[in-house]
């Protein structure tokens, strides 16, 4: 299966500078790589801009960074499935660690948000990952198990590998500068990889696993080389085209 070279642009880009970032990106790239399929999590206002740039190109997807598990209703601020494929979504993440730590997000809502986007069509990115402390106090196993099981709950054990991808990320590592070593990486993505086969029976030797946490184009050639790591989620060194791109081609 194809890596996963994903793009977290976070609150960054107003839609003009989002539209712009993606022509750079789609111009210095041209079609994705054959071997390495290209997401973008776009902010909310960006979505219609991008999707515009990637229309027709081959081997690029363009993602909500969040979505509300409801069809539709009184839920001020939020958005939902049909609403991001209608503006050109195929893919949504979940969980992640600032929906989780900052906004204070639940393992069970995150869970919820998982299984809805699944059953409405989409294509799901379920980001994990421990804090520092729990590292510290041995707990890595405990935590990614935890969020797993919670963040799959209800997900048919034989999911398509397409659909589905787990993104670890330990929270340490987000925009700190700060890099899981390989051996760290290696321990957890085995350990990831494990539980997927409990959870997903049927899938969860496919599942692809992303790496994420201050990846950049210095180190990433190292990271996606290493077992069990099928793809990235950058942040801060995706928001410029030449950056992003020069870890989608490492």
């Amino acid at each position: 299966m194809k890596k996963l070279m994903a793009a977290n642009w976070k609150m960054y880009k107003t839609a003009d500078q989002a539209g712009q970032t993606a022509q750079e990106l789609s111009s210095l790239l041209g079609d994705a790589p054959e071997d390495r399929e290209v997401l973008v999590f776009a902010p909310f206002t960006a979505l219609h801009a991008v999707a515009q740039i990637f229309s027709g190109k081959a081997g690029y997807h363009l993602g909500g960074q969040d979505l509300y598990p409801a069809d539709e209703g009184a839920f001020t601020g939020e958005i939902s499935p049909a609403m991001l494929l209608a503006a050109g979504c195929d893919y949504a993440l979940t969980g992640h660690s600032e929906r989780r730590h900052v906004i204070g997000e639940s393992d069970e809502l995150v869970g919820q948000k998982t299984r809805f986007a699944l059953e409405a069509g989409m294509n799901v990115v379920l980001c994990i990952g421990e804090k520092l402390e729990e590292r510290e106090a041995g707990q890595l196993g405990a935590v990614l198990a935890r969020q797993l099981a919670t963040g799959l709950e209800g997900i048919p054990g034989d999911v398509s590998p397409n659909k589905l991808a787990v993104a670890y990320e330990p929270v340490w590592a987000i925009g700190t500068g700060k890099v899981a070593g390989p051996e760290e990486i290696l321990d957890a993505h085995k350990q990831v990889r494990e539980e997927l086969e409990k959870l997903l029976p049927g899938s969860g030797k496919e599942i692809r696993i992303l790496y994420g946490g201050s990846v950049k184009p210095a180190n990433s050639g190292e990271i996606i080389g290493l077992d069990n790591v099928d793809g990235v989620l950058v942040g801060g060194a995706s928001l410029q085209a030449d950056s992003f791109q020069r870890i989608v081609t490492a």
